[in-house]
């Protein structure tokens, strides 16, 4: 398994670098979920949008803690696991990181919970939602910073902390 994470990790990461601009757009787009920030930012305007006692506002106060909870246990499970990020001597990361454990993506857990969670209160947005938990998750691997498997247990722990949080 290790072997074909490697693997992959190697394909993503020499696939489509060609060009600059695209390479500085996704390391910019990574940025943005950072801690979850843009995640966060979409509940707030959620909830500020939302008329008070609406349940559409229930909808995005639930997603804002399940982002929030899916953080906090994907940091326990990264403390716990120790799995240090991807080095590659012939292909560097592209962006920076804020810890060097690699196991799960928090990007690819706070987007999945975010997007499993504020789909229920915006349910037409659901695709646009998972697409852009999707562009999130898959940058990691791309910059060089995760590998694919750090990615999918990220989204799995992402979508089941969405679902169980996004109830009621």
């Amino acid at each position: 398994m290790r072997e074909l994470d490697g693997r992959l990790l190697r394909l993503l990461r020499r696939r489509g670098h060609g060009d600059p601009r695209l390479v500085a757009a996704v390391a910019r787009g990574s940025r943005a979920g950072e801690h979850a920030a843009c995640w966060f930012a979409l509940g707030g305007l959620g909830i500020a949008a939302s008329p008070s006692g609406y349940s559409r506002r229930r909808a995005f106060t639930r997603g804002v803690a399940a982002t929030a909870v899916a953080y906090g246990l994907n940091q326990a499970v990264k403390f716990t696991v120790r799995r240090p990020r991807p080095q590659l001597a012939d292909l560097p990361p592209l962006t920076p990181v804020v810890t060097q454990l690699s196991f799960p993506s928090a990007h690819a857990t706070t987007s999945f919970a975010a997007a499993t969670a504020y789909s229920r209160a915006l349910p037409a947005a659901a695709p646009a939602l998972y697409g852009a938990a999707a562009l999130l998750a898959l940058s990691r691997p791309y910059l060089g910073v995760h590998y694919p498997s750090d990615v999918l247990a990220g989204a799995a722990l992402g979508t089941l902390t969405g679902r169980l949080l996004r109830c009621r």
